[in-house]
């Protein structure tokens, strides 16, 4: 809301205000004509980098078949500065996020035999799949491997590491046992572990043993508690036997989807019972065993989190564990931007996405792969991993639960064509991110676009990669502009693209990130950390958190969170209140830094001003005709 009746201001030694009427083109040319500072730079070297293009479309509207899978296309170069041209964007490598830890998929019971020993595939085929599949040049190099701990709703039975007769008890798990593993999940790990040597595993149990729970049975049931101990050892054979495999535990956590679901395996939590097994029984075995393996909490959906998983992330003690590895989340119900709120209240803690499955309940499956790809990432997330890697021609087999669950693969087994295997859109979606972008990846700043949604990642070796959506009924022109460069491409509808480019950003990218600093000391702040278009620019006590990291961009933007400063509604009038929005290139999203400190938009030839003045904490920004006061002198980073 706009201050009804804003009052006029003093300059701050006490002196008449020295008031500015410069509007729009005319106050661009006065300040240009001035010769202070602007926030954009110009061109400082060539621009010639080849740019690399793979595309995956799809012709149908529920985005499954597949026209064209990840086809390359004839490389583009950049040209000498920036462009507004269609859906521009700009890439700045200088700001960077979290590293990429890995993507995938699990090694269901039921994808670990179709692919090995059901029978329907050759040796000449299995092989070829898992090089598909792992190999970072010649597939699409999944580097990370969910993998259920006993049976999962995706198995051709239930069954746990350490099955007993009903009635029979074994304290001591002296009955434990991965030789169900030893069949199909370990050596089909094994080999994806020789073709990507960079693959991430992780264990995720459905259930405890049976004799473990009051309900003595696969389904459902609470764990008891005087079994909390031979629980936790349960993990650590799990993880010491596979290690005797050769095959290292990178993670665990505690329970997929903790209390869902009945009709397959699974086991009722509540968040004290997670906190309390995880704090007193599950980390500290680890440490008696010497296992460097990280726990995670929660591992199920965003609006479970506060039932589930905010017990234990609010622990300081799990916190501060050295084996305590962050969050895992699925994508089945809540906001993925509850990712970005937890981040922004634990920043160390961090984030993994581990389960969304393609289904035939999707209506458009394309358009959900590429939106999650991209909002899991731009919201913290180290990790994109998918359900089942492999399903038969019939969604299975499976043991209750998902009837109706993808694959990134369709093994058939028994049908016409048995041996063959079905590329799903999955496995293309998937590709768009892990043939390009590598373990040790750094997310770096790109614009938020509404259009074409986008990721960005600078790769260990330097070399960037830019995955986008085009979900529209049309081509659209895409423009990246990095540094002092930029190049445009006719995106075709329906596709997914990934840009892939090496050299360096040259002086006309984002100059700087880091703290803007105002009237009284007070830092330029996003009200709450929020991420919703419109959340309120502010000032607050400066804290060092990402609602405080405002990078300036070689378009004239100001950038936190994945979104711009904006002017609501492009106002010009004093007192238009300062928001976060979008960055979508307007003229209510550029400003320019004088020498006196101001910040300009050239638009309405107001300033960026601390309304009342005041440096309250939550006193709103917004503009002003510029006085040269001191509520409108602001520090940028350098």
């Amino acid at each position: 809301m706009l201050d009804a009746f804003p009052r006029p201001r003093r300059t701050a030694g006490g002196g008449r205000p020295r008031l500015r009427t410069l509007i729009g083109a005319t106050a661009a040319t006065a300040l240009a004509a001035s010769g202070l500072a602007l926030l954009t730079a110009p061109a400082a070297h060539a621009a010639n980098e080849s740019v690399g293009i793979w595309l995956t479309t799809t012709s149908d509207s529920g985005g499954r078949n597949v026209t064209r899978g990840l086809q390359q296309q004839t490389p583009i170069a950049f040209s000498a500065g920036t462009s507004s041209a269609g859906q521009a964007v700009t890439v700045d490598e200088n700001t960077r996020y979290q590293q990429f830890t890995g993507a995938g998929a699990s090694f269901t019971d039921t994808a670990a035999w179709l692919i090995n020993s059901s029978g329907a595939l050759s040796a000449t085929t299995r092989n070829t799949l898992m090089t598909n599949l792992f190999s970072p040049t010649s597939g699409i190099g999944l580097d990370f491997l969910r993998n259920p701990m006993g049976a999962s709703d995706l198995a051709r039975y239930s069954y746990t590491y350490d099955d007993l007769p009903a009635g029979q008890t074994d304290a001591s798990l002296a009955n434990f046992s991965i030789s169900h593993d030893l069949a199909d999940v370990l050596p089909l790990t094994k080999q994806a572990r020789t073709l990507n040597p960079d693959l991430k595993v992780m264990g995720t149990p459905w259930t405890a043993p049976p004799w473990m729970k009051d309900s003595g049975a696969y389904s459902q049931g609470w764990l008891q508690s005087q079994y909390y101990a031979a629980y936790a050892q349960y993990f650590v054979k799990y993880i010491q036997a596979y290690q005797a495999q050769g095959v290292p535990i990178d993670f665990v956590s505690a329970q997929n989807e903790p209390t869902c679901c009945s009709g397959y395996p699974s086991m009722q939590w509540n968040g004290s019972g997670l906190d309390y097994f995880t704090v007193n029984d599950l980390l500290p075995a680890f440490h008696a065993a010497g296992l460097s393996t990280k726990v995670l909490a929660l591992d199920w959906n965003p609006d479970t989190y506060a039932s589930y998983g905010a017990p234990t992330v609010d622990d300081a003690t799990v916190r501060d564990d050295p084996n305590f590895g962050g969050i895992a989340w699925h994508g089945y119900g809540g906001s993925v931007t509850t990712q970005t709120d937890i981040h922004n209240q634990y920043p160390s803690v961090a984030a993994y996405d581990t389960e969304h499955s393609g289904g035939t309940w999707i209506a458009n499956q394309q358009q959900e792969d590429m939106n999650n790809i991209i909002d899991y990432t731009r919201n913290w997330g180290k990790s994109v991993v998918k359900w089942s890697l492999a399903v038969d021609q019939n969604m299975g087999p499976h043991n209750g639960g998902c009837g109706t669950c993808t694959g990134l693969v369709t093994v058939h087994n028994g049908d016409s064509v048995s041996g063959r295997v079905d590329y799903n859109i999955e496995y293309y979606d998937m590709g768009q991110l892990t043939k390009f972008v590598r373990a040790g990846a750094s997310r770096i700043a790109s614009t938020a676009n509404s259009s074409v949604p986008n990721v960005a990642w600078r790769n260990p070796d330097g070399s960037k990669a830019v995955v986008a959506y085009n979900e529209s009924g049309s081509t659209q022109t895409f423009t990246v502009n990095w540094g002092d460069e930029h190049f445009s491409y006719q995106l075709p509808a329906q596709t997914s693209a990934t840009f892939v480019w090496s050299g360096t950003q040259g002086t006309g990218g984002g100059t700087a990130t880091g703290q803007i600093v105002g009237y009284g000391g007070k830092c330029v702040d996003v009200a709450g950390a929020g991420t919703a278009n419109g959340t309120a620019v502010q000032l607050y006590d400066c804290n060092g958190t990402a609602a405080q990291q405002w990078t300036v961009a070689a378009d004239g933007s100001i950038q936190a969170l994945g979104k711009c400063m904006d002017i609501t509604g492009a106002g010009t009038a004093n007192g238009t209140q300062v928001q976060l929005y979008d960055c979508n290139g307007t003229a209510a999203q550029k400003w320019q830094h004088q020498s006196n400190g101001e910040l300009v938009n050239p638009n309405s030839g107001r300033c960026l001003d601390a309304t009342g003045p005041s440096s309250a904490n939550g006193t709103r920004l917004q503009i002003w005709d510029c006085f040269d006061s001191a509520n409108q002198q602001w520090t940028l980073p350098s």
